[in-house]
């Protein structure tokens, strides 16, 4: 009996030795890798690059052209084993010239700083001029009469909810989504909305929004949250008050684009596929810093610490720059159907689109199992800032493949900072700050790595 528990005391201190020696293993290892990275990423050059010198990369414009060409010659610099094009349909819509907005009223005229929204049609050539209404909600706008609205521009002013930690765009973006639909039903001839960000100043954000078959399309447009205050004030004074918009955005008919793909084939499971992605595409009036170019430029980042510290995986990780999350995903959409067709395995897929900030916590979507294994890895993560990794979580363009059984992983910074530049002119380059960038593009790496010796 006693030779029975000495063999099973050693038996258990071996089992323990040897699961210390793998921790430490991985904590050697991931040192490494954000050594690697903190000391020598290209990611930060990388980004001003596609900013600076690509610029606002709209689905099917130019630009977006370019933006596939130059970071595919990244990723080929970056030492990815193969790097190729994926074909995608994808919308094409442009803004035209800049947009006007005046306010009229007791003999004065004030400009506006407005934008169209994303996908929404354009004025007539003369523009529209009507009195406007402000609505502070769709079901203050239902309690109107249809003519009160009718002939009418409405104004949304629904502002961010301070209340809310999180979820405080889901909550406001709804007004810039169904606003038209909701507004033409009722008889109006324009929409005009508050630009969806906590930010007090004179940036209008754009964004998708979206028509109804049976329902007229309308104008839509952004104004800042500084002229929506000063608009809304001068709405109670209860005085007539009339708003010129004019914009020259269209439709035109869909062009051929590209999702971006780079890739280190496994060495003993290359059938297993860990994606790393972000969009490529961006919104037109900034230069799409925090969204996408930095989770991009991360992505890229991943193929590079790996390449460049010899590492071999085991199993085969993707880099790829999605095209058209923001007004189609027709990227994301295209790559999960080319994986279902080709019968690929995807086991694991994150994801970066939610700025360049300091990374917080992973969020990780999978089975009970698969989520506990990844949480054993956290204590791994805490010295580099991220002290959580979380239960759910995943990104527009990765969500088709869950479908396929593949696991999804979020890189959630903080977020609190965010919603000041989405979307709008101010999305710039100098936005974004390198130390928080590479330690994103670290947890980025660290998972994948994580994720290719061990599996989930």
């Amino acid at each position: 009996m006693r030779n029975v528990m000495r063999k099973g005391f050693i038996s258990s201190a071996m089992l323990l030795l040897s699961f210390c020696g793998m921790s430490q293993n991985d904590s050697a290892m991931l040192k490494r890798l954000a050594d690697e990275i903190m000391l020598r990423s290209t990611a930060y050059d990388n980004l001003r690059f596609l900013c600076k010198q690509v610029g606002p990369r709209l689905s099917g414009s130019p630009q977006a052209q370019r933006a596939v060409e130059e970071t595919a010659r990244m990723l080929r610099e970056a030492g990815a084993d193969t790097v190729y094009l994926q074909p995608c349909m994808v919308p094409y819509w442009v803004r035209g010239e800049k947009e006007q907005g005046t306010v009229y009223f007791s003999g004065q005229r004030k400009e506006l700083n407005v934008c169209a929204l994303g996908m929404s049609v354009g004025t007539p050539a003369a523009g529209i001029r009507s009195q406007v209404i402000e609505v502070r909600s769709f079901e203050e706008l239902e309690k109107l009469p249809d003519a009160n609205v009718k002939g009418k521009i409405v104004f949304f002013n629904y502002p961010m909810r301070p209340d809310l930690i999180q979820g405080g765009y889901g909550d406001a973006v709804r007004y810039r989504s169904n606003g038209p639909v909701a507004a033409a039903k009722k008889g109006a001839v324009a929409v005009m909305i508050r630009s969806v960000t906590h930010a007090l100043d004179n940036n209008p954000h754009t964004g998708t929004t979206r028509y109804d078959s049976g329902v007229q399309k309308i104008p839509a447009f952004a104004c800042s949250t500084m002229d929506a205050e000063w608009l809304s004030r001068l709405l109670k004074r209860k005085m007539p008050v009339q708003l010129f918009l004019k914009s020259s955005c269209q439709q035109l008919p869909d062009v051929l684009s590209y999702n971006v793909v780079g890739e280190i084939r496994g060495s003993e499971k290359p059938e297993e596929i860990i994606t790393a992605g972000g969009h490529l595409d961006s919104w037109d009036l900034g230069e799409g810093a925090h969204d996408d170019g930095s989770g991009c430029m991360q992505s890229i980042e991943v193929i590079r610490s790996i390449k460049a510290l010899g590492w071999k995986p085991k199993r085969t990780i993707r880099a790829v720059m999605f095209m058209n999350e923001e007004n189609g995903l027709r990227g994301g959409t295209a790559y999960a159907d080319f994986a279902k067709k080709n019968n690929e395995k995807h086991v694991f897929a994150i994801e970066s689109d939610a700025g360049g900030f300091g990374v917080q916590t992973l969020g990780v979507s999978g089975s009970p199992e698969q989520y506990a294994k990844a949480r054993s890895w956290e204590p791994l993560f805490k010295s580099y800032g991220v002290y959580e990794i979380s239960n759910g979580g995943g990104g527009a363009d990765i969500g088709p493949l869950r479908p396929l059984g593949t696991v999804l992983c979020g890189v959630n910074p903080n977020s609190q900072r965010y919603f000041d530049h989405h979307h709008a002119r101010n999305d710039v380059f100098e936005a974004v700050n390198k130390r928080e960038l590479e330690l994103g593009a670290f947890s980025m790496a660290a998972m994948c790595w994580l994720v290719s010796e061990y599996g989930l």
